[in-house]
């Protein structure tokens, strides 16, 4: 293999979006929320994405995430068009690929912290977790040990502080071995020294996993700590 053709593979990105449009209906007419979004997420970056309410980060987010479909425009994460993918090939790569964190927990009520995290693996064989011969709430207690939560494995959310349920969160979205975590203001609903917690863990978990990450935050000390920050506003994005 040419020394070229190494360079180009060790730079290749992450993810890449081209010309990413999205349009809503709302009555009679045509709401563009963002359109000719280009721009390219490098492997092991942490990218910040900031702007104000119902300018379409989550939109956005969720598009990376294959959650939901652009207008128009293309993402590719590595060579593989995502708009190319049928709704049950989404739905694996979610699963194998990407690990998600949302503003509130969504944590099973019912269930323990334990099973809440092991969640992923007992519903679906396709994770790509590393450690395939561990069973899954003895991968969950591994995890909540990483999160900090050894002990509080069976508690159910409700006996859980808003800090631990989302640190609980962040070990079932990172169980299955993901390489990319999307978080959409992990850290919105908490107090101050538990949203400095979750964005510290967020962060060290992101370097010792070697996770590309993007999060989407109105938290702007949090955001210049990433590697990156973009700011959408009226439709476009710019490079804080």
């Amino acid at each position: 293999m040419s020394s070229s053709l190494i360079n180009t593979v060790a730079i290749a990105p992450r993810m890449r979006v081209v010309n990413l449009k999205k349009i809503f209906r709302s009555g009679a007419n045509d709401l563009v929320l963002f359109e000719n979004l280009t721009f390219e997420i490098a492997h092991g970056e942490m990218l910040a994405i900031v702007g104000e309410s119902g300018c379409g980060k989550s939109t956005l987010l969720h598009i990376l995430g294959a959650l939901d479909r652009p207008t128009s425009g293309d993402v590719f994460f590595g060579e593989t068009r995502m708009q190319s993918l049928s709704e049950e090939a989404a739905a694996d790569f979610r699963a194998r690929e990407l690990g998600y964190v949302w503003q509130f927990h969504y944590l099973l009520p019912e269930f323990s912290a334990l099973e809440n995290v092991a969640m992923p693996l007992l519903m679906s064989a396709s994770g790509s977790r590393k450690d395939a011969k561990k069973a899954p709430l003895e991968l969950a207690a591994d995890w909540l040990k990483e999160v900090g939560l050894a002990d509080r494995g069976h508690h159910r959310p409700g006996e859980l502080s808003g800090g631990e349920q989302q640190r609980v969160a962040l070990a079932r979205a990172l169980i299955a071995g993901p390489k990319v975590l999307l978080a959409d203001e992990p850290t919105g609903d908490l107090d101050g020294k538990s949203a400095q917690m979750v964005f510290e863990l967020i962060s060290r978990l992101h370097r010792e996993r070697s996770l590309t990450s993007v999060i989407v935050t109105h938290n702007m000390e949090f955001a210049q700590r990433c590697t990156r920050v973009l700011r959408l506003a009226g439709g476009k994005l710019a490079t804080v």
